[in-house]
């Protein structure tokens, strides 16, 4: 709940202008009972004097953990400005977001944020981390804000260690393997990792939800105790219960009490499955008495396994509680896993600026990039990293790029092909992916923007009309690789769509042959050459002198065609801001 507080009737006019805006929030106008404000809302945005909002909240500042954000706006709406639980309680972020609304300045003065830095108090609730602290926080974030030599120990891999990678300020060192960093040589250390690391007063940890438990156990087991030996183990095996992500067990201790208890008591799922699903499994310490009585010859095991698609961190342990037995075993989920790792990513159309940010960020962090390098430009290559390895594929076969990257993976390094637009269409992914299967690799795909969409966007053109043009095919002609029956062309065309022809340039005679069959010779047509790259060319014809602009452009790689009246079409208008027209977040308006 956010409740807007005002004192005049200038302030309650800013705040409905808010309200108008779309901001969800309820205005009170001089209200009498801060206490009741103060514990029932996230968040207190006081339009007026600065000094009045200082006076009215004092009595109940207690605990930036707890306090809810507090934002003060002048009556006139020209500076936005927090007041109180400026990181913890998203002050600073709910004013940016306010000061847009208005079109105000944000008046943020915490270091961090007008430094640049990272926010080390709110790093763990943007990543979904847990997060601790072994020395003084407030001593420690100082140091950090003030360019104390800082190390950063990753022993994870997500989105927040990708950030966090490709953003570290200069007085920061990075590390993968804590065996390579000297704590004497550092002020703080940042560590994102499942282990437990003895770095004195110096760090601060941050926990991702990264492993998974699976437990077995004989009936009606104490909880107390069972709880209290499964934290000592945690703590033998050197890992943090806080990067804990689920519980897994066999279906027949799906109503166990103290699995059940543990289960709500840490806020962690406690996943079940039947013996078949977790027979599937070759566990390293089988027992055939389990397998009598569940179907599964290890259930802590497999159930770890199961859960984290990997193989195991802690073999089964086995724990006495009084006169009951319990077992677990605990495995890294593979998504999280610091191993060798391939993301392919879509390069875009060609400027190194329409890369996605994630794309980039992949590019910034990657040990070795293979890049399509008679599609890509290689300037987007110049986002690596010193002492990354970048090669073009252009005169490799598909097992050499599979070797090649191989090199990489093995060593347990970040590997990024490169794709141009995106990789799902056209990218000839499929049979390195297949491969990767195969070799049972860890990847993951970052789309890119295709040519199609920076066509459009060259063209100045929506590629749908309403009630006219509302499919958009993408498709190529057939050239040495064959084309489905059902798909060749001049089948397409009968459906007078808008076409984007990629790879086609080279039979350009043939293309308008087929599309004839259906599209009048009129039909306007647009030849696009690397699009968005620095030498980009785009021709204008029609359908019955498109092969005759080809020829005479001498066009050949790099080409898309487009066909359909939607090139350059300024007629036909949608109903969505028709002012007749009502939906979710309109009335429509009565003549």
């Amino acid at each position: 709940m956010q409740t807007i507080i005002t004192h005049s009737d200038k302030g309650q006019q800013l705040a409905q202008r808010l309200i108008s805006s779309g901001f969800e929030a309820t205005i009170k106008r001089s209200p009498g009972q801060y206490d009741r404000l103060w514990q029932n809302n996230k968040a207190l945005i006081f339009i007026g004097a600065l000094g009045i909002c200082v006076r009215e909240i004092a009595p109940f500042l207690k605990d930036k953990k707890t306090d809810p954000a507090v934002i003060n706006i002048d009556a006139n709406g020209q500076f936005v400005q927090p007041v109180a639980s400026g990181h913890m309680g998203g002050a600073n972020t709910l004013a940016q977001r306010i000061s847009k609304m208005l079109g105000a300045q944000p008046v943020i003065t915490t270091v961090s944020d007008t430094s640049g830095l990272w926010s080390l108090d709110t790093l763990a609730s943007r990543f979904d981390w847990k997060m601790e602290c072994s020395g003084n926080l407030t001593r420690l974030m100082a140091a950090f804000v003030n360019g104390r030599k800082t190390a950063l120990l990753l022993e994870a891999r997500d989105e927040g260690t990708l950030f966090l990678e490709t953003e570290a300020p200069s007085h920061v060192d990075l590390f993968f393997n804590s065996a390579d960093l000297n704590i004497d040589d550092y002020y703080l250390v940042i560590a994102v990792t499942s282990f437990l690391h003895n770095f004195g007063d110096k760090a601060i940890f941050y926990r991702p939800p990264m492993l998974h438990v699976g437990i077995g156990c004989q009936r009606d087991l104490p909880f107390y105790e069972f709880e209290r030996l499964l934290l000592d183990g945690f703590h033998k095996d050197g890992v943090s219960f806080l990067s804990l992500a689920s519980l897994g067990t066999v279906d027949i201790k799906k109503d166990e009490p103290a699995f059940l208890q543990l289960s709500e008591k840490w806020n962690v799922p406690l996943c079940c499955f039947s013996g078949g699903e977790l027979s599937k499994y070759d566990v390293p310490n089988p027992s055939s008495k389990v397998e009598e009585m569940t179907g599964c010859a290890g259930v802590s095991e497999a159930s770890a396994m199961h859960l984290a698609n990997n193989s195991l961190l802690i073999e089964k342990t086995k724990v006495k509680v009084a006169d009951k037995n319990f077992t677990y075993a605990i495995s890294v989920d593979r998504c999280f896993d610091r191993k060798g790792f391939v993301e392919i990513v879509g390069a875009g159309p060609g400027d190194p600026e329409l890369v996605s940010v994630k794309g980039k960020r992949m590019l910034q962090s990657a040990d070795y990039i293979l890049y399509a390098g008679s599609l890509v430009p290689r300037e987007l290559t110049e986002y690596a990293k010193p002492r990354c390895v970048v090669e073009s594929s252009a005169g490799m076969d598909l097992m050499t790029q599979m070797e090649s990257m191989r090199k990489f993976y093995d060593r347990g390094l970040f590997v990024v092909r490169l794709h141009t637009g995106d990789p799902c269409i056209y990218g000839a992914i499929q049979e390195q992916m297949n491969i990767m299967d195969q070799w049972e690799w860890q990847y993951h795909i970052t789309p890119g923007i295709s040519s199609f969409q920076a066509a459009a966007a060259a063209l100045k053109s929506q590629f749908t009309i309403p009630e006219e043009v509302q499919s958009i095919v993408l498709t190529r002609g057939e050239g040495r690789t064959p084309m489905p029956e059902r798909e060749q062309l001049h089948k397409m065309a009968a459906s007078q769509s808008t076409m984007c022809i990629y790879l086609s340039a080279a039979i350009a005679i043939k293309v308008q042959q087929e599309l004839l069959t259906h599209y009048p010779p009129e039909t306007p047509v647009a030849v696009c050459y690397k699009l968005t790259w620095k030498d980009e060319k785009i021709y204008r014809c029609t359908l019955a002198t498109l092969s005759e602009t080809v020829e005479e452009n001498n066009l050949k790689m790099t080409t898309l065609i487009v066909v359909g009246k939607a090139i350059d079409n300024r007629s036909g208008f949608s109903k969505l801001y028709d002012q007749s027209f009502s939906h979710e977040f309109r009335e429509r308006r009565k003549a």
